[in-house]
């Protein structure tokens, strides 16, 4: 939950960052668009709320988008993710044999402080849908509960 903190900390920094670099006369005077070599490709990097988000793109002769890639910041959390949520499911599922409205909070919350925007990536109504089961140590299914 440090990384909810940790954000803002970053944009407090952004925007006090900001309002400097526009009061900054050596930035908004003069000429504001260097000219330049055109290229065909680039790649650039953006932090955004979900995180790092990588852009690849290639264009034609006729300035249109012929290659696109993305690595998004769902494939960077992945990890984590899944680590938060096996602490959680450790945590809250211990001696239990059901998955309880608690449990599948908490695992909404680790996976938002990762992923604040999922829910709204997934295209739900105002809820993150999720679907948890439950299995035994013969991997045998035991509960199952779906939320969206």
């Amino acid at each position: 939950m440090h990384m909810h903190w940790a954000r803002l900390i970053e944009i407090l920094h952004s925007a006090e960052m900001m309002k400097e670099l526009l009061e900054d006369p050596d930035i908004v005077n003069g000429e504001l668009v260097v000219k330049g070599e055109k290229r065909n490709q680039g790649v650039g990097l953006i932090e955004a709320p979900r995180g790092t988000l990588f852009h690849h793109y290639e264009i034609n002769g006729k300035d249109q988008v012929i290659m696109a890639n993305l690595i998004v910041s769902t494939t960077n959390n992945n990890q984590p993710m899944n680590e938060a949520v096996n602490y959680i499911a450790k945590t809250y599922m211990t001696g239990q044999d059901e998955i309880t409205e608690p449990m599948m909070n908490a695992v909404e919350v680790g996976i938002r402080a990762y992923d604040p925007c999922l829910s709204c990536a997934t295209h739900a109504f105002g809820q993150m849908p999720l679907e948890i089961s439950l299995f035994n140590s013969r991997e045998q299914l035991i509960d199952h509960k779906t939320r969206f």
